[in-house]
């Protein structure tokens, strides 16, 4: 069998390999950071005629060298997944269905939920005197994807400004 040497610049592709190209070929490239989590790994974004079209590890940076984990490998999907709700929807409580409504509508929802539980529910102090200043009838998850900075205001604003005290982190589960 023949095979070409490694220093050889002729390439083992048929004619209509060759003509075929890469699908970047002609692409805008970004540098990006990867939106996951802190660890800031640098990112490749290539768009073509405004549109993105691949997202990749960027072997020039030194923290991931090229590399993705498997969230960061699918940041693409982020912005171009047909199946992503990019809306708000609501189910009434025993509804078989959905129903679109406005942000404004459901974060004023959400924040008469919340002053409501709090409301009800905070409590000053435990049954045996110790000071409490909290409630835990909601709780709240802070997300993978979010960085340090995002999750420790999450936590300031729960704990500190609200007084809820179940706060977990998804990254920690």
């Amino acid at each position: 069998m023949f095979s070409l040497p490694l220093w050889s610049k002729q390439q083992p592709f048929s004619p209509q390999t060759a003509d075929k190209g890469s699908r970047l070929r002609g692409a805008t490239v970004t540098d990006g950071v990867c939106p996951y989590c802190a660890v800031g790994c640098g990112q490749l974004i290539y768009t073509k005629g405004g549109t993105l079209i691949d997202i990749e590890g960027d072997p020039r940076s030194p923290i991931n060298e090229g590399t993705l984990c498997p969230k960061g490998a699918n940041a693409f999907q982020l912005a171009t997944n047909a199946h992503r709700v990019t809306r708000v929807m609501y189910r009434a409580p025993h509804s078989d269905r959905w129903e679109e409504r406005s942000m404004d509508w459901a974060l004023d929802r959400i924040a008469e939920r919340v002053k409501a539980a709090r409301d009800r529910d905070f409590v000053t102090r435990k049954a045996d005197g110790r000071l409490l200043n909290g409630f835990d009838t909601i709780g709240t998850l802070g997300g993978a994807t979010l960085d340090v900075e995002e999750n420790y205001l999450i936590k300031k604003l729960f704990t500190a400004g609200l007084g809820v005290i179940p706060v977990e982190n998804q990254a920690r589960i």
